[in-house]
């Protein structure tokens, strides 16, 4: 299935420490390269996260930002840390007992440092509270990237319906070509005004031919044309394998361009590499 690698996507999960939301951002790379920005108490699932995306992505620059939001609902779990209560207790009475005077707030007490304390959170569902935003950012972004890739590939195809035209235009042409060939140089030869050896003007139309014979090159775009189709109906990412096929393409469009010996097959090299250029740029966004 064709996929774009340009595409953006969000979620929001609710999770022990609060909302989590979670945005990913995909753009042109020839690697799958990764960019997270996690909050501290989520670094240390990092290469996790890693793995979880590579699973599902496989070419693209991703920047994966994450972001927890407190959840006031939090609010019950906070607990007094009973040992630095007591041993407040006995500093205050020992200082009672040297200042009668004193007295100690409970308000005041609740402030000192480490007090209170937030109940811990148990890491696999802090973890799972992760994955699950992440997930559902996952699937929202191989959607949209999905949706991209069907213009894509329609975009392609039409472009590989003009190479195809243009490919059997230029079939077309050849016998009118190789006739035209033939014509000048037997003009060419009648110029000279000497005797022609036996077999001499056959030899040069045979070289001439030969030099300028595209059958090979046409045969060889054919076949990529064929290729191409191929791959784009394949259910997997299919980016290399295009990019190869449009070297290999622009390949043939040179040497057509190089044999020719007529205003049309010069054209049609021109217009040939027009159109697989213009293939290669939208390759260029393809996983």
């Amino acid at each position: 299935m064709i996929r774009s690698m340009t595409a953006y996507a969000s979620a929001e999960a609710t999770g022990p420490a609060g909302t989590l939301s979670c945005e990913l951002r995909t753009v042109n790379h020839r690697y799958l390269e990764l960019s997270p920005r996690l909050p501290d108490e989520l670094r240390s699932f990092e290469s996790l996260l890693r793995e979880r995306i590579a699973a599902k992505l496989s070419r693209g620059k991703l920047d994966i930002t994450v972001r927890v939001r407190g959840n006031e609902a939090r609010g019950d779990t906070l607990q007094i840390n009973g040992a630095l209560v007591t041993k407040l207790a006995e500093l205050a009475l020992d200082m009672q007992a040297r200042f009668p005077n004193l007295q100690v707030e409970l308000t005041d007490l609740l402030r000192f440092p480490g007090v209170m304390q937030q109940a811990e959170i148990d890491p696999e569902a802090q973890q799972a509270a992760l994955f699950e935003v992440l997930d559902r950012a996952l699937d929202v972004l191989t959607a949209t990237r999905e949706r991209e890739g069907e213009k894509l590939g329609e975009i392609l195809r039409e472009k590989l319906d003009g190479i195809e035209r243009v490919v059997a235009d230029v079939r077309t042409w050849m016998p009118e070509i190789r006739a035209a060939l033939r014509t000048r140089l037997e003009g060419r030869l009648a110029d000279i005004k000497q005797p022609i050896e036996p077999g001499r003007l056959e030899q040069e139309l045979v070289m001439q031919i030969t030099r300028t014979d595209v059958d090979e090159e046409l045969d060889r775009l054919s076949t990529h044309i064929g290729e191409t189709r191929r791959v784009l109906g394949l259910k997997e990412p299919v980016g290399r394998r295009l990019d190869f096929l449009m070297q290999e393409f622009n390949r043939e469009a040179n040497t057509l361009g190089s044999k020719s010996v007529d205003a049309r097959s010069t054209n049609a090299a021109v217009e040939l590499k027009v159109l697989i250029e213009q293939m290669r740029e939208q390759v260029q966004n393809i996983e």
